[in-house]
């Protein structure tokens, strides 16, 4: 299985280098963040005529997560049902194969010590309290997403300089930490230990070219799952040229 995420930071915007990508790349199944339409308006039927199936947790303008798989979607989940609000659309989950699949944007944060950023911290844990509930570390799952949090200093170009913001405070990567407490590992760092690799780099101030950029998307896997991860790599090129997304697919691929 050749799996990937993607923030693609509006779904009309990015539609046809999507595509593209898809066409050059041919992922089994694609997590996509950020679509920002609802279900009714995302472009399934472009996706349909590529061979790909597709379900959606969208909502207008803000958010939204879909899946794209070569088969169909099963057991589709869109919320925690948690008693909670969940008015943000930001979860969905469903199996593809043999494998769960869970796409997830996690909250940015917006600023240090505003209720925005406890409301990430909360719906971190509250992502883990879903795992306890209806998961075990010994079930073929997947965690993709944008997550809003880079791990570890070799994740941020400039450790110092990002360690008071909401994608790199250490709260944030507390919370991150504790989710992979559960029972996930970080398929890129399965098969490459070195610094420099980032996800995210800002539309501001040349950060792409001078890859001044940061590591906070994450294919995260149980330990079954890791044991048949054969490669894990971020794609910096689909990061390139005008109209681009600010984010990079991250690809890992598995031998099922």
């Amino acid at each position: 299985m050749r799996l990937a995420t993607w923030n693609v930071n509006s779904i009309r915007a990015r539609k046809e280098r999507v595509l593209a990508w898809m066409a050059a790349h041919r992922p089994d199944v694609l997590c996509i963040q950020e679509i920002k339409v609802t279900e009714e308006a995302f472009p399934s039927a472009d996706f349909a005529a590529f061979g790909y199936r597709v379900v959606v947790a969208g909502q207008r303008t803000y958010n939204g997560v879909a899946i794209l798989s070569r088969i169909a979607c099963q057991d589709v989940v869109r919320r925690f049902d948690d008693g909670e609000d969940e008015a943000e659309a930001r979860f969905l989950a469903a199996t593809v194969g043999q494998v769960r699949i869970v796409c997830v944007y996690v909250p940015n944060g917006q600023a240090i010590g505003s209720e925005k950023f406890s409301y990430k911290l909360a719906w971190v844990r509250r992502l883990r309290r879903y795992l306890e509930r209806h998961h075990t570390p010994q079930d073929l799952l997947a965690l993709c997403g944008d997550f809003n949090v880079a791990p570890e200093p070799r994740d941020v170009h400039d450790p110092n300089a990002w360690a008071d913001t909401v994608l790199f405070h250490p709260e944030a990567r507390a919370v991150f930490h504790e989710l992979c407490a559960w029972g996930l590992l970080d398929t890129v760092r399965l098969h490459h230990q070195e610094s420099g690799l980032y996800s995210w780099w800002d539309y501001r101030q040349l950060a792409f070219p001078k890859n001044h950029g940061l590591r906070i998307d994450h294919i995260l896997v149980t330990a079954p799952l890791a044991a048949r991860c054969t490669t894990a790599e971020i794609d910096r090129n689909a990061r390139k040229g005008q109209g681009a997304s600010d984010h990079a697919p991250v690809i890992a691929e598995f031998a099922l």
